[in-house]
């Protein structure tokens, strides 16, 4: 009786879990929309919009591929470190865009776990290790935007909000990076821990299971040749992703800088931490008005480019991103992300 009371009581738990988590993101987009769209002129906005040069939003959107084939490529070096069948790029890459397909139309980020579920339903990997090299990457994203980002905003003196931030996200940046380097050195530490506890001895052995393969996940990056590999496809990445948002910017009829299309970058990761709606929508027009404004770019501009740039976005990782979620859902790959 008792464990029927439980088990009816965690879906209603989720279900409540999930329903603060939609109403705190709506009020959150809603604040950073009305914020991002307070004064803005439509009629400009609209020209800037119908005025755009298509043909370079169509150079923007292959860069746009280009960085998501590397991206893939990236995941691969960790993905391949845990298996003697190393993964095809084209297995990786249906993955990646089916994730990205998630995290644009589901809350919570949901896409990182649709595309470790994928790869470990064709590999023989287990879901924590894949879900570990997908968190880690995200991880190290993170690290390098706020290191970056940091070293951009020396240029600027009209940003002073994103500086505490950034200041703040250092920290936590170079916290995240000494875990990264230390946490596989204590694996000797955590079974001394687990062997300690007072558990029955099947729970310490799932536990012991668990934490290997999280260490195991986060130990690919111990390897000189696979962080050299993992740090050059970063850098070429995080360079495509900018000159993408560069060619975008040309496209709308006003000059972007590189050191702007980074801070812009580093914005957007900064506020994908804070709870959103599917597609980060209000996040992302809020970091395009305040930072581009900072350069000299008029809030009807910015706000143009905001929507024209994301619009691009959802139309590549849809294109890119729905063969592989498709396949993945037709075959019974993902089931239910709440189960």
């Amino acid at each position: 009786m008792a464990s029927s009371i439980v088990e009816q009581a965690q879906p209603q738990k989720r279900g409540g879990l999930a329903a603060w988590r939609w109403i705190l993101a709506i009020a959150i987009a809603a604040v950073l929309l009305y914020a991002a769209l307070r004064g803005v002129d439509w009629m400009r906005v609209w020209r800037t919009v119908v005025e755009a040069r298509w043909d370079l939003l169509a150079g923007a959107a292959c860069i746009s591929v280009c960085s998501f084939t590397l991206r893939a490529l990236r995941w691969r070096i960790l993905l391949n470190a845990g298996t003697s069948q190393p993964l095809g790029l084209g297995t990786v890459f249906r993955a990646n865009m089916a994730g990205y397909l998630g995290n644009n139309v589901l809350p919570a980020r949901a896409g990182e776990v649709i595309r470790s579920l994928i790869i470990s339903s064709k590999s023989s990997l287990s879901r924590t290790y894949v879900l570990t090299t997908a968190v880690s990457e995200r991880m190290t994203d993170a690290i390098v935007l706020v290191l970056w980002g940091s070293l951009m905003l020396s240029r600027v003196a009209k940003l002073a909000w994103m500086e505490g931030v950034a200041r703040s996200m250092s920290v936590a940046a170079a916290a995240g990076a000494v875990c990264l380097m230390v946490s596989p050195h204590a694996e000797g530490l955590v079974h001394r821990v687990l062997k300690w506890l007072p558990l029955p001895a099947k729970l310490k052995e799932r536990v012991k299971g668990l934490v290997e393969q999280i260490l195991l996940g986060i130990r690919a990056f111990h390897h000189w040749g696979r962080l050299a590999g993992y740090a050059v496809l970063t850098a070429l990445i995080w360079s495509a992703d900018a000159t993408s948002l560069m060619i975008g910017a040309r496209a709308l009829g006003f000059h972007l800088s590189y050191p702007a299309a980074i801070l812009l970058l580093t914005a957007m990761g900064l506020g994908s931490a804070l709870p959103s709606t599917p597609g980060y929508v209000g996040i992302y027009q809020f970091a395009a008005v305040t930072v581009l404004a900072a350069f000299g770019i008029g809030r009807d501009q910015a706000l143009a480019y905001s929507l024209v740039t994301q619009a691009l976005g959802y139309v590549v990782v849809a294109i890119l991103g729905v063969p592989g979620m498709y396949a993945a859902v037709a075959r019974g790959k993902i089931r239910s992300l709440n189960g």
